[in-house]
């Protein structure tokens, strides 16, 4: 959710390299997914590049629409599942693999779900307070958001490392005061 064609694109860039240098400190191959995150979301970001670009008239509607459900796909779909299961991976514990596993499953329930939502409804978007506003149709669709937050940063929350910990705990602040603002 940047602000532009050019922050989203400026954006990819420097998590790019940071996920390209992640990449290079893989000893294991289970590190490989966590890993992959970084270089994962620059992907994500020129992808939604590419709708602010239609959005623009810059590139047609019809790579706009594509780019559009690649964008919901990964990040509705995919991710809560695929965070979760990185977690799980990387976590040294049993005792934390464990705790992350009810995260995992809620991540698949909202991912399975999302992911049938966008995949097999129409999408639009629009730009709205600076930002690009996906709309899709399905029922329920708070309440799988809620599973999906609850999927994602909770199963940061319960990591054994630190650092893990502070990015779930800034994900669920940035969340909800983007939601705060999206609704004024």
């Amino acid at each position: 959710m940047c602000f532009s064609a050019t922050a989203n694109f400026v954006g990819a860039t420097a998590v790019g390299a940071v996920g390209v240098a992640t990449l290079t400190q893989v000893r294991r191959p289970r590190e490989l997914p966590f890993a992959a995150l970084p270089a994962l979301f620059a992907l994500h970001q020129i992808d939604e590049g590419f709708v602010w670009l239609a959005l623009e008239g810059h590139t047609s509607p019809a790579l706009g629409q594509i780019a559009a459900y690649t964008y919901l796909l990964y990040a509705q779909g995919v991710l809560p599942v695929l965070f979760p299961t990185a977690l799980l991976l990387i976590e040294p514990s049993t005792r934390r693999r464990w705790a992350v596993v009810p995260f995992l499953i809620l991540g698949a329930i909202a991912g399975t779900y999302l992911f049938w939502v966008d995949a097999a409804h129409p999408v639009s978007y629009t730009i709205r307070h600076h930002s690009i506003d996906y709309h899709t149709s399905g029922h329920w669709l708070w309440l799988f958001g809620i599973i999906y937050v609850i999927a994602v940063c909770g199963g940061a929350l319960v990591s054994g490392y630190r650092w893990i910990i502070v990015f779930g705990l800034a994900n669920l602040i940035g969340l909800t005061i983007v939601e705060i603002l999206l609704a004024t």
